[in-house]
């Protein structure tokens, strides 16, 4: 019979497509991870695992079934929350993941008061972009995860929290500090810089900037946007900075000047994900409700 700890081992297989690796993540030894994989391929009577010179690759027998132990996997941790959530809506673990452009801004502001509503949570965050989180929610590993919308995925429940509107940040000269507001043609006339491929928040200003020719564009390889708004303040060039992000990297600099557009301004929108099987949807919307409530502050301060 198949068992829920084969299924565990080859998830972990598949995840890092190494024994050695497998057997560690797992806390077993590598022989018994090795047992336990060929009487799963006995038990179903289909190769699973190719194993070369160079490494193991999954057989395409092996990658969907993989691809069902994922979901079956998945299901059983929902079983297991739905079990602890009798104790209340939000209490016990609740794994978070949120994408580098939200976590260090809207989290420091939201902790103090999840810890206030609900000490019976236990929360443990992840950052990483949206591509792993949206992944690692799948799997179970994560229960929810805190993100700009939207995600096209049918197994996937989302919730809109807020806009965050977008704000060109340009260096303070004396010619700048006579502007008042932003317009989209300002994005052509200087070198716009950008987080690097892989950052949604990338993506969603580029969305708005459209015109702006690939030659205008750069990424610096900057994976933050403390970075970004250093090159700004050097002169290098102009970038979209997250409403969010204002406090935190431009509090009281006088080398950066903050542009808001005319209306409609450019905005990304910021929400909540999970499993649509998740039994944890009435804590998720406290949780929503939690982050819109919190979010405010920053929204109120940038508009004084």
């Amino acid at each position: 019979m198949v068992t829920l700890r084969q299924l565990r081992y080859l998830e972990s297989l598949a995840e890092t497509r190494h024994f050695g690796h497998a057997a560690q993540a797992c806390a077993v030894t590598q022989p018994a991870l090795s047992m336990q994989i060929k009487e799963l391929e006995d038990e179903l009577q289909v190769s699973l695992v190719e194993r070369r010179k160079s490494g193991i690759e999954l057989t395409e027998q092996g990658e969907e079934i993989a691809r069902r132990a994922r979901t079956i996997l998945a299901s059983v941790r929902d079983l297991l929350d739905y079990a602890k959530q009798q104790e209340g809506v939000l209490s016990g673990a609740l794994k978070l993941g949120a994408i580098p452009s939200i976590a260090p801004y809207l989290l420091p502001l939201a902790l103090p008061e999840l810890q206030r509503r609900f000490p019976g949570l236990h929360l443990q965050l992840r950052e990483t972009v949206t591509e792993h989180l949206v992944r690692e929610l799948l799997i179970g590993d994560l229960d929810v995860i805190l993100i700009a919308l939207p995600i096209d995925d049918p197994e996937v429940e989302t919730l809109h929290l807020f806009d965050d509107r977008f704000i060109l940040a340009i260096k303070a000269t004396a010619q700048n500090k006579r502007l008042r507001q932003a317009d989209a043609d300002m994005l052509s006339q200087d070198r716009l810089l950008l987080l690097e491929e892989g950052h949604c928040l990338r993506d969603q200003a580029l969305s708005y900037c459209h015109m702006v020719t690939p030659e205008a564009r750069d990424s610096f390889g900057a994976s933050s946007l403390a970075t970004i708004v250093q090159m700004v303040a050097g002169g290098y060039g102009i970038t979209l900075l997250p409403e969010m992000a204002v406090a935190s990297e431009v509090h009281q600099r006088s080398d950066i000047r903050l542009l808001r557009f005319h209306a409609p301004e450019p905005k990304r929108e910021i929400g909540l994900a999970w499993r649509k099987t998740s039994p944890r949807k009435a804590g998720f919307h406290q949780l929503a409700q939690l982050l819109c409530d919190v979010s405010s502050k920053f929204r109120k301060s940038t508009r004084r």
